[in-house]
């Protein structure tokens, strides 16, 4: 028997068992700490961009900037997806599916580092 049309339901809450609530909390726990990775990226762009006007020029605060929010922007579209696929595999009773993001933040942050570290190195050889 299919329950009636509620919009605060997901498509998928009505495939499966309802797992555990304590793994369904870890999950949200877990998507709500992959946003506020991603509101941190998105504002230390920002940041960049306005609160630094006197770390080079506009073009070398630009591409870091650029990248940090490009990187929240993705972090926090894929932090949705896999709190679904994760939800859902519960559900289903499945082993919990594998997830880009790790790998993307890692590279993501390591790019940032690595351009943060030539640009101090060469705006110390200007000054």
């Amino acid at each position: 028997m299919r329950r009636p049309l509620d919009p605060s339901r997901t498509q998928f809450e009505d495939e499966g068992e309802d797992p555990d609530y304590r793994f369904s909390l870890a999950n949200e726990r877990t998507f709500l700490a992959w946003i506020r990775t991603a509101l941190a990226l998105l504002a230390g762009g920002i940041a960049l961009m306005q609160f630094a006007p006197n770390v080079g020029s506009r073009h070398e605060r630009l591409v870091p900037a650029v990248v940090l929010i490009l990187l929240g922007t993705a972090l926090a579209a894929m932090s949705h997806r896999r709190w679904r696929r994760n939800e859902r595999a519960m559900r289903m009773k499945r082993t919990l599916p594998r997830t880009p993001q790790i790998p993307l933040l890692a590279y993501g942050i390591t790019a940032v580092a690595v351009g943060a570290l030539v640009l101090v190195v060469l705006l110390d050889r200007v000054t």
